[in-house]
């Protein structure tokens, strides 16, 4: 009776930990890098336009994700008190997306038991036996790049990017995706508008 109990509760255990683990793994968002030139005055920045032609338009076009990229940035810029400024702006934002394919290859430990039958003590015994099983797992990653350029010396003063598996569907949820990796580039963005 005991053994049932004990056998019960790590199985409630196990279940309870791969159901933890899959809500992290829904909870967690794009990795986020981030860089700063360390001579650039950002005090000195009030206004922002687009970088043409930007990188993600350079076959000539726009996309209804590029479109609403350039709404996300939008919305972040001015947030911070940057004015936009088609004509004369401080800086100029260019993004960029780039997708890959991506192979992981992991270990998993698994154990197991083995028979053997003992023929002087007439009976079977059991070993365990430990070794790795390998998978291999394919899969998209994508990579969203947004710069920030000093417009009057043309360089690049800030750089945030957005890494994460690619697994949207349909236009609606990459539109979504892009918008959350846009949030989460520019929470890295510790400045403001000058005054």
């Amino acid at each position: 009776m005991k053994t049932a109990s004990l056998s019960s509760f790590w199985w409630r255990a196990l279940i309870g930990l791969a159901l933890v683990s899959m809500l992290a793994a829904c909870a967690t968002g794009p990795r986020i890098r981030t860089d700063a030139d360390p001579t650039a005055d950002f005090s000195q920045y009030r206004t922002y336009g687009f970088y043409q032609p930007l990188a993600m338009e350079q076959s000539g076009y726009t996309s209804y994700l590029s479109d609403n990229i350039k709404m996300a940035v939008r919305r972040e810029m001015e947030a911070r008190g940057y004015r936009y400024s088609a004509d004369k702006a401080d800086l100029l934002v260019n993004f960029q997306g780039v997708i890959r394919e991506k192979t992981d290859v992991y270990e998993i430990p698994r154990s197991d038991v083995q028979y053997f039958y003992s023929y002087r003590a007439r009976a079977y015994y059991a070993f365990p036996v430990w070794y790795d099983e390998t998978r291999v797992s394919q899969y998209t990653e994508g990579t969203l790049t947004v710069d920030l350029v000093d417009a009057a010396r043309n360089r690049l003063v800030w750089s945030g990017d957005a890494i994460g598996r690619v697994n949207q569907k349909s236009p609606q949820q990459r539109v979504a995706a892009a918008d959350q990796a846009i949030s989460a580039i520019f929470a890295k963005f510790p400045y403001r508008a000058a005054p």
